[in-house]
């Protein structure tokens, strides 16, 4: 039996035949060392390789672990400007034969950077890389949604309110009682939410560094994965999302640029990234730009939280780094209040 998908080679390898155009001979299944949501396994056939990306066995969150979503948005997204992998096949719920959703997906050779600092590549290049990063942010923002078939693909409007919402719910459903910390959050957010301006974009949800792959000789993004956590929503969302970049350690494991000298090092600064973004999206400055980090700071420690949750009960994917994520929780809670309290910049 392949370990955490619950069926054997042979049987995979005749479901993989029948459903996969142009499939061949599965030689052997490797499963991948990163990510803690969704379990992601390596295909290796005579035909060429593959992706099977499933949902974790167990008991889950409602609303949780939903690939099928995954499969459909990137699906959609094969004639757009956002570069996704080609999609292949989808199993759901009830047709799987290992009992939970997965699909596979086209196998992209490139480069996948770990170290937001880059610490292999040249500042010309950090530049660029930065920059194509910023370009297929602002191009996944400016889909037209409802052209690419995903016009139903969330509920557009008080975007923040509902995201606060549900986080809140998914995070005290991950603990006995919340942190302090938290506890301000999840009354902080409500009282200081901006009014609604309508913006209704497609948003990824997980938008950093380590979720992209760059081809193998130049700084292009040719790949943007994990797309679980994709809806309708406000594009400034994903933006202060990956912002936090700016302000995490990076020391410790959390994959930061604090404490970095970014301009030594050729990197924009948070500042620059933002108009970037803004210049290419056509739109003028960003008011309340505190709330949106604090939001997004928020939202990560409920998710990092989430994933703890399923280690303590033996469901995470990658149980170590799972508990290393909820060491993670009460430092993202604090940076989020110091910035309420204005103690950050």
């Amino acid at each position: 039996m392949i370990e955490g998908l619950g069926i054997s080679q042979d049987a995979l390898g005749d479901w993989l035949t029948a459903h996969v155009d142009g499939f061949r001979s599965l030689e052997r299944v490797e499963k991948f060392s990163g990510g803690q949501s969704n379990p992601t396994y390596r295909i290796i056939a005579a035909s060429g390789n593959f992706v099977l990306r499933a949902k974790p066995p167990g008991e889950l969150l409602k609303s949780a672990h939903q690939v099928d979503r995954e499969y459909r948005v990137m699906a959609a997204l094969a004639d757009t400007h956002v570069p996704v992998p080609r999609m292949f096949a989808l199993a759901d719920d009830e047709t799987s034969p290992i009992g939970r959703a997965f699909f596979v997906m086209e196998h992209l050779q490139g480069r996948i950077f770990w170290d937001p600092a880059l610490p292999d590549e040249t500042p010309q290049t950090r530049a660029a890389i930065y920059d194509a990063m910023n370009a297929t942010l602002a191009h996944l923002h400016m889909v037209d949604v409802d052209a690419a078939g995903l016009g139903d693909f969330g509920k557009p409007g008080n975007y923040f309110a509902r995201q606060t919402d549900r986080w809140s719910r998914q995070y005290r459903a991950s603990v006995d009682a919340p942190s302090d910390d938290m506890a301000r959050l999840m009354d902080w957010l409500p009282d200081h939410m901006p009014a609604d301006d309508g913006a209704v974009a497609l948003v990824h949800g997980d938008y950093r560094l380590d979720n992209m792959i760059f081809a193998p000789q130049a700084p292009e993004v040719i790949g943007l994965l994990d797309w679980e956590l994709s809806t309708l929503g406000h594009p400034l969302a994903d933006l202060a999302y990956q912002c936090m970049q700016w302000r995490l350690p990076h020391d410790g494991g959390m994959r930061g640029l604090g404490g970095l000298d970014r301009a030594d090092l050729g990197l924009p600064s948070e500042r620059d990234y933002v108009a970037r973004y803004c210049e290419r999206r056509g739109i003028g400055d960003i008011d309340n730009w505190p709330f949106y980090l604090v939001f997004s700071f928020f939202r990560l420690a409920s998710i990092l939280q989430g994933v703890f949750a399923r280690a303590q009960a033996g469901n995470a994917s990658n149980p170590e780094k799972a508990r290393q994520y909820g060491e993670a929780v009460p430092v993202l809670a604090r940076m989020a209040r110091d910035l309420t309290e204005g103690k950050a910049a």
